[in-house]
């Protein structure tokens, strides 16, 4: 980034300063986000119950849509399942509904294989931001190392997120172990975009022949943007057929890493990060489910929930000196 071009003389540069242009209509979203009728629909009401099963085994009282609304207050309001059990049936008391009010244990399992709905895309070539974060699991805090000095190792899983870069969105994210190279992850991300790809970006921890190799597969107009590492060389064609890592080491060379990040749009980048941020303070910074296939369940339902408080609204700012 160029920030760190400046850092020696950081100090020095001050800091932007914005004014947000729509406070009004920003201040009703945020209002909007702890409303019980945003989460709790018409929708979800008029689909709560399941449908009847026609194979072998035990007939479901609740659908996959009612399991999803019920986890989705869960994550939103940061609640246990037993006070998310609660929570629904007063909601449902309340509404005067004779409606099933799926218990703890049936949020827990059904959790298991849950298919949590996608954002749609429309028909406009999306400029696809992709990083990832890390996300502790529950267990013992800091807390505990510090007062009794226990050594256990803190576990936590990678959640690796794709980022519309004109709305916001969250449109692709996979969870993986902390072990999982970060580029290894790519082609999960893209197949969950189903429109058109213009541009895909990264930083440099995404610079390697398979990521071009996976955009390409699927996107073969997209530009894919991604810093090359410091010591990178060309490829042997680059005199003749130059690749886009080929061109953006030439542009490099030429006119300086800093130049290439302004042309390039690699500074659009940043808002991932900024996405990063949002989702750990405003959903999550932790996961609570104790499977693998409930955390990846946990992951998208939080997922959604962030993207469904974006749709309400998001400020507008006017940079001023």
């Amino acid at each position: 980034m160029p920030f760190k071009a400046n850092a020696d003389r950081r100090h020095h540069i001050p800091r932007q300063r914005h004014r947000v242009t729509n406070s009004a209509a920003y201040d009703a979203a945020l209002r909007q986000r702890g409303s019980l009728t945003v989460w709790f629909t018409d929708a979800a009401i008029a689909a709560w119950k399941a449908e009847p099963r026609t194979t072998r085994g035990g007939q479901p009282r609740t659908s996959a849509l009612a399991i999803a609304t019920a986890l989705t207050l869960r994550a939103v309001f940061r609640l246990a399942l037993r006070q998310t059990e609660g929570l629904i049936g007063s909601i449902i008391t309340l509404l005067g509904l004779d409606l099933a009010v799926p218990d703890h244990s049936t949020l827990s399992r059904r959790a298991e294989t849950l298919e949590v709905p996608r954002p749609r895309l429309g028909s406009a070539p999306v400029h696809l931001l992709v990083d990832n974060t890390g996300l502790k699991l529950c267990g013992s805090g800091e807390w505990l190392l510090e007062k009794h000095g226990t050594r256990t190792r803190r576990s936590w899983r990678k959640l690796h997120i794709g980022v519309d870069a004109d709305t916001g969105q969250i449109l692709a994210a996979t969870l993986t172990t902390s072990d999982v190279d970060d580029a290894s992850q790519v082609g999960p991300l893209l197949d969950q975009i189903t429109g058109p790809l213009a541009s895909f970006t990264a930083d440099g921890a995404y610079d390697q022949e398979g990521v071009y190799g996976d955009v390409a597969a699927r996107h073969p107009d997209a530009a894919v943007i991604v810093p090359p590492r410091s010591g990178a060389v060309p490829s042997g064609r680059a005199e003749t057929d130059p690749s886009q890592r080929d061109r953006h080491l030439q542009v490099i060379a030429e006119h300086g890493r800093t130049s290439w990040q302004r042309v390039s749009g690699y500074h659009w980048r940043v808002l991932v990060e900024a996405d990063m941020s949002r989702f750990k303070r405003v959903i999550a910074d932790a996961l609570r489910s104790q499977t693998d296939r409930r955390r990846s369940t946990e992951a998208a339902i939080l997922v959604a929930a962030l993207n469904r408080m974006l749709e309400l609204g998001r400020p507008s700012y006017v940079r001023f000196v």
